[in-house]
């Protein structure tokens, strides 16, 4: 929601709807007779504490205007205008279930009340009331909202295409996301958020030549905008367009030096471009943000990946003491521990993720070479079955087949993977290809005796 609350109306905006005369067959919903002009204010009889009211209202004093609106609704509970203001009142004091219920009979009195029901919609949507916000933010767009309400209705607009974009029951609607904004930019000029809601909308549509495109523009007229770099580096990383990603994000990165998000995707950039900067930057961020997981993650395959296998399992293990059954840790620790000869704990490891997981294809592929090493070729071969579920088998799972069933004496499979093995190898493995060659050879002579 954090978003959507960018765009949305602020209750002291609400003054200046309730500055516009209502419809002629309407109580004006006015907030204070300051932002009406005389000759638009109704003439009403009211009592002299409604008028105090709405001068408390004029001087933004909450506490006196609210009891004496109460005052006045309990004798006069379909006075519109009273509503409104008591609405008003609530809103501004972060009182949301009243305000609602306040806005609400306003505007089940005056249907054509826009201050009334586009305040009602923008509350209900910053309240994450969505599936409620929607209806009442188009009825909104619905009614005349006069000359001084053009801004709010722009504003229910754009409240409208961020509920779209995010959609009231989880399925995103990014054509009508992207109609609404069109609609809000058709009544005030784009602003530096409408630009990154209509890349957002691009990118989420797959149109990535615009989602770039409005990123450019923003950046254009705004070089130092953060969500734009952000999300042009997004855009650029998922193209794998590592060189432009980085050339972008270093200058940004080192105009913000404590900005996460933007230092995380530049470490992830030197990670792809399997730059050894990408561990500093890393381990500098792991400082920074030591309970963000992303990073610690991110920060254990980059150490796996350059040998620092210790270190590595650290990490994994810190991060499993939160997430004891999570699958792909349990892997990425049993993958350490291999590397560091610890065969019978990464069986366990890799044991573990398999039965929590049993469609993790590196799971199944860690127990397999763990049980390899530790000399049980039925559970390698057992475990290579299942891993043959999910995905193809490679020239390294042949190989690990032929010799376990080598091991279980198994002429006949033996020699079938050793040369499977040699079919997909084509010269990559040597030394394992002049095993191979060995064997089948001595196999076959041993079936001709």
């Amino acid at each position: 929601m954090r978003a959507l609350a960018l765009v949305l109306l602020c209750p002291g905006c609400a003054i200046s709807l309730a500055a516009q005369s209502a419809p002629a067959d309407q109580t004006p919903a006015s907030h204070s007779p300051v932002n009406v002009p005389p000759a638009q204010a109704a003439p009403d009889a009211r009592s002299a504490e409604f008028d105090r009211a709405e001068a408390a209202l004029a001087k933004q004093d909450w506490k006196t205007a609210a009891p004496l609106l109460d005052a006045w609704l309990a004798g006069h509970p379909t006075d519109a205008r009273a509503l409104f203001d008591a609405a008003y009142v609530a809103d501004e004091q972060n009182r949301d279930a009243d305000a609602i219920a306040l806005y609400r009979r306003c505007v089940a009195l005056q249907p054509k009340n826009f201050p009334a029901q586009v305040s009602l919609g923008l509350l209900l949507a910053r309240s994450g009331k969505l599936a409620e916000a929607r209806p009442a933010l188009v009825a909104a767009t619905q009614l005349d909202p006069g000359l001084e309400g053009k801004a709010a209705l722009a504003q229910a607009w754009r409240a409208l295409a961020e509920i779209d974009r995010v959609g009231v029951d989880g399925k995103p609607n990014y054509v009508q996301a992207s109609d609404d904004l069109i609609q809000a930019l058709k009544i005030s000029p784009e602003t530096g958020q409408d630009t990154l809601l209509a890349a957002s909308l691009a990118e989420a549509s797959g149109n990535t030549a615009d989602a770039e495109a409005a990123y450019h523009r923003l950046l254009a007229s705004d070089p130092n905008s953060t969500p734009a770099i952000s999300g042009l580096a997004h855009l650029l990383i998922t193209e794998k367009k590592y060189p432009e990603a980085e050339t972008l994000l270093r200058p940004a990165v080192q105009k913000n030096p404590g900005n996460v998000p933007l230092t995380a995707q530049l470490a992830a950039v030197l990670v792809a471009e399997d730059k050894s900067e990408a561990i500093p930057l890393l381990q500098q961020l792991h400082t920074l943000k030591p309970d963000n997981e992303e990073i610690t993650r991110m920060l254990a395959r980059v150490q796996a990946d350059a040998g620092d296998f210790a270190d590595a399992d650290a990490l994994d293990l810190t991060l499993l003491r939160t997430h004891p059954k999570d699958a792909d840790l349990l892997t990425s620790h049993g993958q350490n521990l291999m590397r560091l000869g610890h065969f019978a704990e990464a069986l366990d490891a890799f044991q573990q993720a398999a039965t929590i997981d049993a469609n993790n294809a590196d799971a199944w592929t860690g127990v397999a070479f763990a049980a390899s090493e530790l000399h049980q070729p039925q559970l390698t071969i057992q475990a290579l079955g299942q891993r043959a579920k999910l995905m193809p088998d490679t020239a390294p799972v042949d190989f690990l087949l032929a010799t376990s069933y080598d091991r279980l004496r198994d002429k006949k499979s033996a020699i079938l993977f050793y040369q499977r093995f040699l079919d997909l190898d084509a010269g990559k493995l040597k030394d394992q290809e002049w095993q191979a060659k060995q064997r089948i050879s001595l196999l076959q002579k041993e079936n001709k005796r």
